[in-house]
């Protein structure tokens, strides 16, 4: 089960970079990561690179140390000042993910990955 937490929550942390930069899935940030114009773009690349990481299993320690604290900070400038509640702000996935990784660095990668077929 440790394995599926940190496939699916790399497969939904990887969708917010893919959106900002392939512009899919569609909405209202899609290709908005191009302009690096706001923090969110920068916070993109985070999302593309170790959402893929995280997916796969590689470099999973690390690459969920870096997107945990890419979350903590997103939520603490983004979301915070608008509202001491984490419902009402809009921070409660930034939150989420940033524990979920967090765990990740603790817990590793599970068994089904590929930090765990190169340690074999």
């Amino acid at each position: 089960m440790l394995s599926v937490l940190r496939i699916m929550s790399g497969l939904l942390f990887l969708a917010h970079g893919t959106q900002k930069f392939l512009g899919f899935p569609g909405g209202d940030y899609a290709g908005s990561g191009w302009s690096f114009a706001q923090l969110g773009a920068y916070a993109g690349v985070v999302e593309l690179v170790t959402g893929a990481l995280i997916t796969l299993g590689l470099f999973t320690r690390p690459a969920a140390f870096l997107a945990s604290g890419t979350m903590a900070f997103a939520y603490f400038l983004g979301h915070a000042s608008q509202s001491f509640w984490p419902v009402n702000n809009g921070g409660d996935a930034a939150i989420l993910y940033c524990f979920v990784f967090l765990y990740l660095v603790f817990a590793g990668p599970g068994p089904l990955s590929l930090d765990a077929s190169r340690g074999r």
